[in-house]
């Protein structure tokens, strides 16, 4: 349902030896916060120049062999790469707008996103969630029929919820549901299984079905929203 949350799960040196044995170059690599080109290679005899952005410290193991076989060969399609790009791009724009926006708001408009994140945290882990949390940019009705209705982005271990759902109408369990539902993924890791990064494993499902209105949630979630 939720966009995927980032967390650091390489380091550049172990990403960087790594490249270099798969390739069999030498290999320089840079992590960057350019958002416009997200990876670019330059070779020269058997050494690679390899720019990227720091997002792809996450990357699974397949978009790693992806931009191996990339960095070895310079030809080639790579669709995955590019779908974890596009996946991710909400963290990424939560991280630009933070920066534009340091002292944004919680309290919306019906909502007040701080109070529900503090109840939370209270009820369900013990006040040990420090993210912050606020209302994201506005949003179409077409995201929302796409289900966007939050994201956790680690790398600044903010949450962020779509305004859309900051109406009367909108009741006071599905949204504390939701902020919920990325508060979890602050604290329950991704796992890897078959070389894919799985966000909402059977640890996260687990946990998330202990909201006591979680029912009714997803209920609301399929009939009325």
């Amino acid at each position: 349902m939720f966009q995927l949350s980032l967390h650091f799960s390489n380091s550049k040196e172990a990403l960087r030896q790594h490249l270099e044995k798969a390739t069999g170059k030498s290999v320089s690599l840079t992590l960057t916060d350019n958002s416009t080109s997200m990876l670019s290679l330059r070779t020269k005899n058997n050494s690679a120049l390899v720019r990227m952005h720091w997002m792809f410290l996450n990357a699974g193991d397949e978009i790693i062999r992806e931009i191996t076989d990339f960095i070895k060969t310079r030809k080639g399609r790579t669709p995955l790469t590019r779908k974890f790009i596009g996946e991710n791009q909400p963290c990424l724009r939560t991280i630009k707008h933070i920066s534009r926006q340091p002292d944004i708001t919680a309290q919306g408009r019906f909502h007040d996103l701080k109070k529900i994140f503090d109840d939370l945290n209270n009820e369900y882990f013990e006040r040990r969630i420090t993210s912050s949390i606020n209302w994201g940019k506005q949003s179409s009705r077409r995201l929302v029929r796409k289900r966007l209705l939050g994201s956790y982005c680690g790398h600044t271990n903010t949450i962020r919820i779509n305004p859309v759902l900051d109406r009367k109408k909108t009741p006071l369990y599905f949204i504390r549901y939701v902020v919920y539902h990325e508060m979890l993924h602050s604290t329950v890791r991704a796992v890897r299984k078959n070389g894919r990064r799985l966000v909402h494993n059977s640890e996260f499902r687990k946990r998330e079905r202990r909201f006591k209105e979680y029912e009714k949630a997803m209920s609301w979630e399929r009939n009325d929203r």
